[in-house]
């Protein structure tokens, strides 16, 4: 944006519970504040959101059964369809990525990853490609059957990494940029009955944190980017042990972690804690190899589904469904630990992207 002091924040809900679907806003970027400016309820359940490099092609999952994957061009204040709305094949898309030209669904309800084309004008084209996973996990409840719950390319470019939290893996392909075809390549099996949710790189490129949804603990792993593998390393607590507000009367957690963000220098990293309703954060050796807890703060608000880093590492952002907001933060540039600076109405708020 050429040092501009203004940027553009596109915000994810849940229509089905209140939410105005995909809406833009305006980041002043010397305060980390937003001002919406219009929303689109074009998809419905627009859960996640993709933004293509150049910042006027904005991608979201409709969480819907059939679930749906769509393009906007978000040039002006409010969100316009850009060709027609997908199919994904599957039900209940959670999470999407763009790579090698194409636009990736990781879909919750039918645990599998789908493949659209992306097409010369920023439009989707129709599936080309669709990998089922198979599995299960301890948990009966939560661990049936696979629940794909994140899709993101690796920081090579040379793979697609899925994490699927019924079948406690993650998963690496290979995607084909000429056919969209997606090739399994392989399997990482972690702990059982963590429930893996979300993934983060390190700007290094050498490892990976997992974060899990069914315990509140942080994944190390090394990443060869080279073998396309993920190695586990150790788990991490992102909560205090004796923190009595993590737990019920019966000690059973009443937690569940949802997002992983990595400072951009590599020295801390995040995770977001829905019934907590907090911001854990971790410091990371010179390595990236070994994470501590040291501090957590509150969400502002309530149910943290995502966290947002800003590109220049000063604010975090976190979208809070069951109170509606998205609170932004100013990062202390030594310690880490975010301060709450503002927050802005966001009904059912599922997710920020940052233009």
């Amino acid at each position: 944006m050429g040092g501009s002091s203004t940027g553009r924040a596109f915000m994810g809900s849940f229509t089905s519970a209140g939410g105005l679907g995909v809406t833009v806003a305006e980041v002043d970027r010397d305060t980390g504040a937003l001002t919406v400016l219009g929303s689109s309820d074009a998809v419905p359940d627009p859960s996640f959101l993709a933004l293509a490099p150049g910042g006027t092609v904005l991608y979201a999952v409709g969480e819907s059964t059939p679930g749906s994957a769509a393009a906007f061009d978000v040039s002006g204040d409010v969100p316009a369809l850009l060709g027609p709305v997908r199919p994904v094949d599957a039900d209940g898309p959670t999470h999407l990525a763009l790579a090698a030209d194409h636009l990736v669904t990781a879909n919750y309800g039918s645990g599998s990853v789908t493949v659209l084309p992306v097409l010369p004008d920023g439009s989707l084209g129709p599936v080309s490609s669709v990998v089922r996973h198979e599995g299960s996990g301890p948990d009966s409840e939560r661990q049936e059957g696979p629940h794909a719950h994140q899709v993101l390319a690796d920081p090579s470019g040379r793979w697609v990494v899925s994490v699927d939290l019924g079948t406690d893996s993650v998963r690496v392909g290979a995607l084909d940029p000429a056919t969209g075809t997606l090739e399994p390549h392989g399997e990482t099996a972690l702990r059982p009955g963590t429930g893996p949710r979300h993934l983060a790189f390190h700007p290094s490129g050498r490892y990976a944190y997992v974060l899990n949804e069914l315990v509140p603990t942080l994944t190390v792993c090394r990443w060869d980017a080279e073998a396309g593998r993920l190695e586990p390393l150790g788990e991490v607590l992102v909560l205090p042990e004796s923190d009595p507000s993590a737990h019920f009367e019966d000690g059973s957690l009443l937690t569940y972690p949802s997002e992983v963000v990595v400072a951009h220098d590599g020295r801390f990293l995040w995770t977001a804690n829905r019934g907590h309703d907090s911001i854990s954060v971790l410091t990371l050796d010179e390595s990236g190899e070994k994470a501590a807890l040291v501090a957590t703060v509150g969400c502002g608000g309530h149910w943290p589904r995502d966290l947002t880093l800003d590109p220049s590492g000063q604010w975090l952002y976190a979208a809070n469904e069951r109170s509606g907001n998205v609170s932004w933060f100013a990062v202390d540039a030594e310690t880490g630990i975010p301060r709450q600076a503002g927050s802005v109405e966001v009904p059912a708020a599922s997710c920020v992207v940052l233009g």
